[in-house]
């Protein structure tokens, strides 16, 4: 395809691919075997390897409850041509391999895949926008030699005050920004992309994103032209989804109402409506999140986990504004249409085998996400990422308004800042950033945990101190709660007795009016 940018490469996808059969190899059990009345040692059979990596494809982050038996035995396919495993005579290199009771082995070495370097990334811009001269760029993006800070603390890149007695001999003439619209873009997407390195935790994004294939354009759009429900409106119908497929997709979004907009029905009507839809994102010529992004989501795999599920929200929810507006909007209507038709109770089966909600995700999880090279695990990673987007494709999809909120400021500040040269106004244009002492992987892991707990903890603490619960109630949370953070309650309450001073106000038993006294009794003598 001609003009379009070269994908950076499955770097995230190889590293996986090394993890999981290093770990397959190490963890899978082995035993003795007997088949055609001979007996192999150490080895295991296709469907017993079948069963346990698919229960841990479907326990780790990076995948999820949505990889099916299926897909584990193609993964295990690849393993048998990549030479990963081999089967008991020593064959390998096809993808001849079923579940069932045929034995394997591991080959005395075990083949790892070289991770493919990153620096295409930086390499592959002849056909993407080429940034302007313009003077609104971030002190990372800018060509200039960085100034050096000390590795040891946080220190501001703010101007220093210019002293009252220096500039007398000079007279100084203030100069009122004129602002452009190609301004206001490059505010967008410097705003964009700051928020974007902040919320991931990264020094730089020159690894899984290349700045000069971000369109600004393409984030103003997203951001301004949309409905009221915040989807992406098209100024050329051309580029919009096909009429027939809208109102495809529309019928099956409402089922059953769809019965009163005039639409024939018979038995099976809504699995022919729904293979139309299929079809047609099946056709399109690349994925809705496109090839040059991929590195980019693949690497948002990493915070699919419970207590980053925010932070995944909020990455991604960035990520889409960088699509092409045509792309967003397909992805929206996408989105909500699986999202209702997996929630629908009215939704007849379209499938024999498979539930409504693991038939829209394996359906349309290479329409959303894929590489453009044939990559192993790619499509397990699309299931999970589009598992996640469509359980919050609300809240990724809608326009976040406190980046609306930033852009405003920036553009204003611009406006009313009087600056004495035109060279001057970078440090004017954004506000103050810290360049900090730079932490290892484990360290910024280690602060995310203890954030995230730290988060949690104060969660219980507003429980124990709440005045407006019941008991019953507050027993209740505490209940719920425990069960949820087991450690965290654990170290709160160490004892029962720290957890019983917690409930010590109950109403003390009223001792009874009657009190049944012992009757004096007189012995003869007295």
């Amino acid at each position: 395809m001609e003009g379009r940018v070269v994908s950076p490469g499955p770097y995230r996808a190889t590293k996986l691919w090394n993890e999981v059969t290093k770990y397959f190899r190490a963890e899978m059990p082995r035993r003795k075997h007997r088949q055609h009345f001979k007996k192999y040692g150490n080895c295991f059979t296709a469907a017993e390897a079948i069963s346990w990596l698919h229960e841990l494809l479907r326990n780790n982050n990076n995948f999820g409850p949505e990889v099916t038996r299926q897909q584990t035995t193609q993964l295990l396919r690849k393993f048998l041509k990549n030479h990963v495993i081999e089967d008991v005579k020593g064959r390998w290199g096809s993808e001849n391999l079923d579940d069932n009771h045929n034995l394997y082995r591991f080959p005395s070495a075990s083949p790892v895949k070289i991770v493919p370097r990153r620096c295409p990334l930086r390499e592959s811009t002849e056909n993407a926008p080429k940034e302007s001269g313009s003077v609104f760029k971030l002190p990372h993006h800018s060509r200039r030699t960085p100034k050096k800070y000390n590795s040891q603390e946080c220190q501001e890149n703010i101007e220093n005050v210019q002293s009252e007695t220096v500039g007398e001999e000079k007279r100084k003439t203030a100069h009122r920004r004129q602002i452009t619209q190609a301004d206001i873009e490059e505010v967008w997407k410097n705003i964009i992309l700051i928020h974007l390195q902040t919320i991931l935790g990264i020094s730089s994004l020159e690894d899984i994103l290349n700045p000069a294939q971000v369109v600004p354009q393409y984030i103003v759009y997203n951001m301004t032209n949309t409905s009221k429900r915040g989807v992406v409106l098209l100024q050329n119908q051309s580029e919009d989804l096909p009429h027939w497929v809208l109102s495809a997709m529309k019928c099956l979004a409402n089922w059953p109402r769809c019965n009163d907009m005039g639409h024939p029905t018979y038995v099976g009507f809504e699995r022919d409506v729904f293979k139309t839809v299929a079809d047609y994102f099946l056709s399109l010529p690349e994925p809705l999140l496109s090839f040059q992004y991929y590195e980019l989501f693949v690497n948002i795999l990493d915070l699919l986990q419970p207590h980053l599920e925010r932070v995944a929200i909020e990455a991604l929810q960035i990520c889409c504004l960088l699509l092409p507006p045509p792309n967003r909007r397909k992805l929206q209507l996408l989105m909500r249409m699986i999202s209702r038709m997996s929630e629908n109770v009215d939704m007849p089966r379209l499938h024999d085998v498979m539930g409504n909600r693991s038939l829209m995700i394996q359906t349309f999880s290479r329409c959303v996400l894929c590489c453009a090279e044939e990559v192993d695990l790619d499509e397990l990673l699309a299931i999970r990422l589009v598992s996640f987007l469509m359980d919050h494709h609300q809240e990724i999809l809608e326009v976040p308004a406190y980046l609306q909120i930033a852009v405003q400021d920036h553009i204003e500040t611009i406006k009313t800042i009087q600056v004495e040269n035109l060279g001057d106004e970078l440090s004017t244009i954004f506000p103050t950033y810290s360049f900090c002492k730079r932490i290892t992987s484990q360290e910024f892991d280690e602060q995310k945990i203890y954030t995230s707990q730290a988060a949690v903890a104060e969660l219980l603490e507003n429980i124990i101190k709440d005045k407006h619960l019941s008991l019953k109630d507050k027993k209740k949370k505490l209940k719920q709660f425990q069960k949820e953070y087991p450690q965290i309650y654990q170290d709160r309450f160490p004892t029962t007795e720290s957890e019983a001073i917690l409930f010590e106000d109950k109403p003390k038993i009223k001792q009874p009016m009657l009190s049944l006294r012992k009757p004096k009794f007189r012995t003869l003598r007295n």
